[in-house]
């Protein structure tokens, strides 16, 4: 299975939090799946560090390739996917996640309530 990882999933899999579903852990963890990170969940992150939302390491980028992620960049082909999308989720990284979902054919990792709602598979994080 191949996974994308929402921006919440990723950051609870970096800091070991508890909050991360047994289920979501072992799909992460599981070698014979592929986990991808978005350039969109990393543009997020990198958002909310300079809002001062986040507070990461300096090393951040070391810190995150030395993960066994794949990083999935977005694609014009993505982005003219949101345009089909119904407005479930105003929020513009989520849809984009959807999006590479939809054409990359990925199941997401994540939480949010609304992704489910979109014709994706999901592993609730």
């Amino acid at each position: 299975m191949n996974l994308l990882l929402d921006t919440h999933i990723l950051l609870w899999w970096l800091n070991d939090d508890p909050t991360l579903t047994p289920a979501a852990r072992a799909a992460i963890a599981d070698g014979n799946n592929l986990a991808f990170v978005s350039a969109a969940t990393v543009w997020e992150i990198r958002i909310k560090e300079g809002l001062g939302k986040l507070i990461l390491p300096g090393n951040f980028g070391k810190v995150l390739e030395a993960q066994p992620f794949l990083g999935l960049d977005i694609t014009t082909q993505h982005a003219h996917a949101v345009a089909s999308l119904p407005p479930h989720h105003r929020d513009p990284f989520d849809r984009m996640l959807v999006a590479q979902a939809l054409v990359e054919n990925l199941t997401v990792v994540s939480r949010d309530a609304q992704i489910p709602r979109y014709p994706v598979r999901v592993i609730p994080g």
